[in-house]
C-alpha cells in the first residue's frame, strides 16, 4: 500500500459545477469537471496534444475542452474532436490520462492507482439525529501526518488553546487505551478538562473522545456524551480529511457531525475556525516539515501513545510522502 493507493479528498463539491477546476495531489496537477451526467471527471491537467493545462479550458456538450486548439476529451479521458481536422476521428491512442473519482462528505475524492483500498469511514455520516457541516478548506505549510498528530493530540490544549479546549491549571493526560485496526489505529477512554468543548459551553467540564486513524491522513474524533445529558447516546463526530499537496503542503477539511441544529452553519464553522487558527501557526514551525518515523528521532511521554502508534501504522504502511 502506498499513498498513490489511497482515496484523497482533492476539493468541496460545491467547488465543482460547470467550469473546469484544478487541484494538486501528492505533487501531481489535476482538472476536475463535470460531464452531462453530473459525475466528476480527473483528467492529468495536460493535454496530450501541445501540453496546455486543461484546467484554462471549459467544458463545451458533455466534454473537456482544451483553451489552446479546442480539442475536446470526453469521459475516461477519450479525444473525440480536433477542430482543426474536422472529419478526423481520433483513435483510442489519442488520450488524456484519467483517474478514480468518488464523491462523499461533501468532498471529492480521487485515487491515482488502482487498489482495493476504501474510502475512510466517518460513520455519523448516516446518522440522521446528528447535522453534516463542512469546514475548510484551509491551505496549511505543513505536512499531512502532521496535521494528523496534531489532531490526536491533547497534551498541547493547556497552551495552544488556552481558555477554549484547555488550561494551564489541568495538563495532567489520564492514562488512555490505543490499539491497532484494520484501517489505522483507535485511542479511547481519552479525557481532559475543557473551559468550552463546543459553542454552547457555559462552563468548564471534563469530556471523554475517542480518537481514530481511518487511514495514513484521515482522523476521526467522536465525543462520548456524559451521563444525564439530553444529547446521550449521539455520538457527535469530528472528521479530519486532508489533501497531501506536497510533501511539506495540505488542504485541509473538517466535517462535523452535531445535534446542534439552532446555530448557523457559520457559527459552527467559525468555532471551528478559532480553534484550527491557533494550530496552524504552530503546526507550520515544526521542523522537520516531514513526520519522523524513527522512535529516536523527537522525544516522547506517555502522554504521546497515540502519536506514536500513528508514526508505527505509517511505517507499517510505508507511507513516504509527508515523513522522514
Amino acid at each position: 500500500m502506498t499513498e498513490r493507493t489511497l482515496w484523497h479528498p482533492v476539493a468541496q463539491s460545491s467547488e465543482v459545477v460547470s467550469a473546469p477546476f484544478s487541484v494538486l495531489l501528492l505533487e501531481q496537477p489535476l482538472v476536475l469537471w463535470r460531464n452531462t451526467e453530473g459525475l466528476v471527471q480527473s483528467f492529468v491537467d495536460r493535454c496530450p496534444h501541445r501540453g496546455a493545462r486543461l484546467s484554462m479550458g471549459r467544458v463545451e456538450n458533455g466534454h473537456l475542452e482544451c483553451p489552446y486548439h479546442g480539442w475536446q476529451f470526453s469521459s475516461g479521458g477519450q479525444c473525440v474532436k480536433v477542430p482543426a481536422v474536422p472529419d478526423f476521428t481520433p483513435p483510442a491512442s489519442q488520450r488524456v490520462q484519467a483517474f478514480e473519482v468518488q464523491e462523499a462528505y461533501g468532498l471529492i475524492w480521487v485515487r491515482l492507482e488502482p487498489s482495493d483500498s476504501q474510502l475512510p469511514v466517518f460513520a455519523a455520516e448516516t446518522d440522521e439525529h446528528l447535522r453534516k457541516v463542512n469546514c475548510g478548506p484551509y491551505d496549511v505549510a505543513a505536512s499531512a501526518p502532521r496535521i494528523i498528530e496534531n489532531f490526536l493530540d491533547m497534551s498541547h490544549f493547556g497552551f495552544v488553546h488556552e481558555g477554549w479546549l484547555g488550561s494551564r491549571d489541568a495538563t495532567a493526560i489520564a492514562t488512555y487505551k490505543v490499539e491497532s485496526t484494520s484501517t489505522g489505529v483507535l485511542a479511547t477512554g481519552c479525557k481532559a478538562v475543557q473551559p468550552q468543548s463546543n459553542l454552547h459551553s457555559t462552563q468548564a467540564a471534563e469530556v471523554e473522545y475517542t480518537y481514530e486513524v481511518t487511514a495514513a491522513y484521515t482522523a476521526v474524533l467522536t465525543k462520548i456524551p456524559a451521563e444525564g445529558t439530553s444529547k446521550q447516546g449521539w455520538r457527535e463526530q469530528i472528521g479530519l480529511f486532508i489533501c497531501p499537496v506536497t510533501p511539506e503542503t495540505s488542504r485541509v477539511w473538517f466535517r462535523l457531525a452535531v445535534a446542534d441544529f439552532e446555530s448557523t452553519d457559520e457559527q459552527l464553522q467559525t468555532f471551528q475556525h478559532t480553534i484550527f487558527v491557533q494550530d496552524q501557526p504552530v503546526l507550520e514551525s515544526q521542523l522537520p516539515k516531514a513526520l519522523p518515523l524513527d522512535p529516536r528521532a523527537e522525544m516522547h511521554s506517555a502522554a504521546d501513545r497515540m502519536s506514536s502508534a500513528y508514526r508505527r501504522f505509517l511505517k507499517a504502511q510505508e507511507i513516504a510522502f509527508g515523513t522522514c
